[in-house]
Order: structure tokens, then C-alpha cells, then sequence
């Protein structure tokens, strides 16, 4: 059976800088015999996390616990369950990721078993069995917004293991505004492919 690779993508132009990166790392990850699939945020309906914490009251067994919320997050939380490898990308907005990806992020807290009474949540999955390519990118030079930037990447990489994740790989990209119609140089497009080609190889 095909390995199956689902990108998140919490940026917030289709065809910009981080997307291309997140389509180039599929494009690799598709010539090792991955399936891919794309998630747009943008394109979907999620509700803001009320920190009811109803779903981490759920003794689910391992398993991801239910939310109150009827929206899409459902849908998109099922494929990435049934993915063997994820991708993460968000441009960086105010030093962290995009509103969107934030959104998307604390709604994670279904994959947590939090009972009243306890001081900290709980990994509902234990072990990571999947594996996770993290993508960023900043008008920042990339070697100042690889160090200014970090808790960008640490937010993804928190994102991932929740969703029994290991982090194998963080790509950053710098400097990508120097005008309005900015592109991914050829050696950033490689890097990125090749990221992809291990990923697939590496689930």
C-alpha cells in the first residue's frame, strides 16, 4: 500500500513562497511512491478553540477525543489519522504563525486527555509512529529569522507530536519579500524536493 503524506498549509496566498515550498516537498515525497494530499486552513471552516476542555475529559483509549464543534476540523483531523507522514507550513506573521495555523493548532487539544484535577495534559498518542517535515518563512534573512523566529517552528513541531509526529526535518526560508511577486530560487525548490524524497522513504 502507498504511504500517504497530508500537507497542512496555514498560509494565507495560494501559489506564495510557503506553498510552493509545501508543493515541492510533495512533488519529492510523490517520486519515492508517496500519495500527497494538500489541506488549504484558508478553505476551511474551523470554530475558535473554546477551552471548554470537554474533549480532554473523554478517556478515549488512545485514541484523538470528539469536539463540541461541528465544523471542518473533523474531516481534516481524520486524514491527517490516517497519514503516515505530515507536512506543516505557515508563512510567520508577528514572529509566530499565521492566525490561521494558530487556530488550527489549538483545536489539537483533542489529542490530549486532560481530567479535571490534574495539573498537565496527557499525549493520548504515546508513541510517534508517523513522521513530520516543518516549513517556514519570513520576510526576515533566513539566518536572522531562523533565531528570531524560533517559536514558529517550535509551535509546529509541538503541533506535530500531538498528532503522533517526530519532527525528522525543518526547512526555513528568508527574505521572501523583497517584492510582490517573490519566488523560491531553484536551489530552495531542490532542497525542498529532496526533503520530500526522504520523507517518503523515511515512513
Amino acid at each position: 500500500m502507498r504511504k500517504k503524506i497530508v500537507a497542512i498549509i496555514g498560509s494565507y496566498r495560494k501559489g506564495g513562497i510557503t506553498d510552493t515550498a509545501a508543493s515541492a516537498v510533495l512533488a519529492g515525497a510523490a517520486k519515492n511512491g508517496a500519495q500527497t494530499q494538500k489541506i488549504y486552513l484558508i478553505d476551511k471552516h474551523i470554530e475558535f478553540c473554546n477551552n471548554c476542555r470537554a474533549c480532554t475529559q473523554q478517556d478515549t483509549n488512545g485514541v484523538r477525543a470528539a469536539c463540541i464543534h461541528d465544523d471542518d476540523m473533523e474531516d481534516i483531523l481524520g486524514q491527517i489519522d490516517k497519514a503516515d507522514g505530515i507536512v506543516l507550513a505557515s508563512s510567520v506573521n508577528f514572529g509566530t504563525v499565521t492566525a490561521i495555523m494558530k487556530r488550527f493548532t489549538e483545536r489539537l487539544v483533542v489529542y490530549g486527555y486532560w481530567p479535571w484535577g490534574k495539573p498537565a495534559p496527557a499525549y493520548r498518542i504515546s508513541q510517534t509512529t508517523k513522521n513530520a517535515v516543518i516549513i517556514t518563512s519570513s520576510a526576515a534573512p533566513a539566518i536572522i529569522g531562523k533565531f528570531m523566529f524560533r517559536s514558529s517552528r517550535s509551535v509546529l513541531k509541538a503541533a506535530a507530536r500531538c498528532m503522533g509526529a517526530k519532527m525528522v526535518k525543518s526547512l526555513h526560508f528568508g527574505g521572501v519579500c523583497l517584492d510582490a511577486d517573490s519566488q523560491l530560487s531553484c536551489k530552495s525548490l531542490l532542497k525542498a524536493d529532496k526533503t520530500g524524497q526522504k520523507l517518503a522513504s523515511s515512513i
